[in-house]
């Protein structure tokens, strides 16, 4: 039978003898962590602390740590600190728990700035040389993939395709209407607000029309395509890669790429346009809404101002970029997804990487688009 734990504390002038004794085992831990508690209030006052073991019946690694770290607590204020009595049996243990983390931490190494910004300048050209590679990699298969397609037709998927359309497309349309029609009517206000100034409040038109024809419809649709389909697309398929489902496709003789991956890519090169036009004619109404409420200008007069504002070379130019954005969206969200690791932190990580990943790129290919049709005169 255990002996009840107890810690006795006698002051003699400026020597405080702590004389522990009993069951000092892991079981009477809670009782242990209150006496060693109350003992650390008493030390306040001492100039030396004296632990005494020798009424200490029994006692483990948890039972000295607490005691080591009262007499941790007691030295860090200055005091001189012994431990006597120690059983023979209890010496090796009570010495190896008074040398844990004993060492002083060594210092990091200091670095030469300069060397550090070209070390991690370095990191960086190294990181997007291998995003490059895995983008090229995944274009790759998936025109593999497309031409295997195209020569058995039958072996493509299309439940899977006209399902993936439905997320994509019919899901999204409401929250891209609702978007879209609020980017229109602030483009509009703000137009009005400063060519009023000027006297020219029916150019708002031309500036309507044009950004949202040209640039903004396509621009705001794939960047809310890009956090929301995107973002599932890297999610299900990094789901699918912890769980070794893609590993068991392999096994099976199937491909991934062409089993999982060209069905949403294709859904979304066919969607991106679609929700495109949608969302451009939602934001064109919104503009055309403000314009009659906080304008004075009529659905009749700006639909003639529009008419004659924006030309069918701005829808097309418009309408031209939304396959290649879907076509970038598609495949980072894909290729980040099957870099996914075994951990659910690494999901998280790779999914906001599609996520920032897609939206820069997708941005990127918008100022290229508008240099190279400019360029050609479009």
């Amino acid at each position: 039978m255990r002996a009840h734990p107890g810690l006795a504390a006698e002051a003699t002038g400026e020597l405080l003898e702590l004389r522990p004794s009993g069951s000092w085992v892991s079981l009477n831990v809670t009782e242990l962590e209150n006496l060693t508690r109350s003992a650390s209030g008493k030390v306040g006052n001492a100039k030396a602390v004296k632990l005494d073991l020798g009424a200490v019946s029994e006692i483990d690694t948890v039972g000295v740590w607490l005691l080591e770290k009262l007499s941790r607590s007691a030295a860090a204020g200055g005091r001189r600190v012994e431990m006597t009595g120690v059983a023979e049996n209890y010496v090796g243990l009570v010495e190896e728990v008074r040398q844990v983390n004993r060492r002083d931490i060594a210092p990091p190494p200091r670095q030469n700035p300069i060397v550090a910004k070209l070390t991690d300048l370095g990191r960086s050209t190294l990181g997007a040389a291998r995003d490059v590679t895995v983008f090229l990699d995944m274009l790759a298969a998936l025109s593999l993939a497309l031409v295997r397609t195209l020569a058995r037709p039958r072996s493509l998927r299309v439940t899977s395709l006209v399902y993936q359309m439905y997320r994509i497309g019919w899901q999204a349309i409401p929250i891209v209407v609702l978007i879209t029609f609020l980017i229109g009517a602030i483009i509009a206000q703000q137009g009005i607000f400063h060519f009023r100034r000027f006297g020219a409040e029916s150019y708002v038109v031309d500036m309507v029309g044009i950004l949202v024809l040209r640039e903004l419809g396509v621009l705001i649709v794939a960047i809310m395509v890009a956090g929301r389909s995107g973002s599932a697309y890297t999610a299900e398929l990094g789901s699918m890669k912890m769980r070794e489902e893609i590993d068991a496709l392999v096994t099976m003789g199937l491909d991934p790429v062409e089993v999982l991956i060209l069905p949403r890519i294709v859904a979304l090169i066919l969607t991106l346009p679609i929700l495109a036009f949608i969302g451009s004619m939602a934001a064109l109404y919104g503009g055309g809404l403000v314009a009659q409420l906080y304008g004075g200008m009529g659905p009749a007069i700006f639909i003639a101002r529009l008419h004659d504002a924006v030309s069918v070379t701005h829808f097309e130019v418009g309408m031209w970029k939304a396959p290649f954005m879907a076509l970038v969206i598609g495949i980072v969200a894909c290729s980040e997804g099957l870099r996914v690791k075994g951990s659910a932190e690494s999901l998280g990580q790779q999914t906001t990487t599609s996520v920032v990943k897609s939206i820069f790129l997708v941005i990127v290919l918008d100022g290229l688009f508008a240099v190279f049709f400019a360029s050609i005169g479009l």
